[in-house]
């Protein structure tokens, strides 16, 4: 397969998976109070879109730049590549799950949510993670990169398969703070992070 089918497919799923965000969010004008009313006591849902929107697009940037890298698709970069998107597209369901736990949920309700929301970050960390390194093997195999390039190079990309989980548990604990420290994480992504230069 080439890495221009493969981009488009995961292109399409990615775009279904950030549009799909926009439809939990409501506003029903002349119902409930003002607007700004609304808006005020509807936070979560807002709060949880915006960082889940940053969370896809950067996953979508840092994927153009990583399969630039590909010397070759294989199988396993395949399904590497499938259980990444197995992980993004559960975002617009744990991202509603969050944002209504923490409108209208018990205390119970929210960090079942917050676990949900984290554990499916953490799942796209560590596919997206295997799915830099087969890529990074292929070029250790061509001669094209070292072996302790590679490691410094996962290193580096891989710092949200530790913090995605930590940041979980500061959501059993504070669900606002997990989201606040899942933006930073994207923030950090938004920058070249796969430890090489792109051309």
């Amino acid at each position: 397969m080439s890495k221009t089918r493969l981009e488009a497919f995961s292109d399409g799923v990615l775009a279904v998976a950030i549009t799909l965000l926009v439809l939990d969010l409501h506003l029903e004008p002349g119902k409930g109070g003002s607007l700004l009313d609304q808006l005020a006591a509807a936070w979560p849902s807002f709060a949880a879109y915006l960082v889940s929107f940053l969370v896809i697009g950067v996953i979508w940037v840092n994927h153009h730049s990583i399969l630039r890298l590909a010397l070759s698709v294989d199988r396993v970069l395949l399904f590497w590549n499938l259980v990444l998107l197995m992980f993004v597209t559960t975002i617009p369901f744990t991202t509603s799950t969050l944002a209504g736990a923490l409108a209208d949920g018990s205390a119970e309700d929210v960090r079942v949510a917050a676990v949900l929301y984290g554990g499916a970050s953490t799942g796209f960390a560590v596919a997206f993670t295997f799915l830099y390194a087969r890529i990074l093997l292929t070029q250790v195999r061509a001669g094209t990169m070292d072996a302790s390039q590679r490691g410094a190079a996962l290193r580096r990309f891989g710092v949200g398969t530790l913090f995605y989980p930590a940041l979980t548990l500061v959501g059993v604990l504070y669900a606002p703070a997990m989201l606040v420290g899942f933006a930073v994480l994207s923030f950090y992504y938004l920058f070249n992070q796969t430890g090489l230069t792109e051309e």
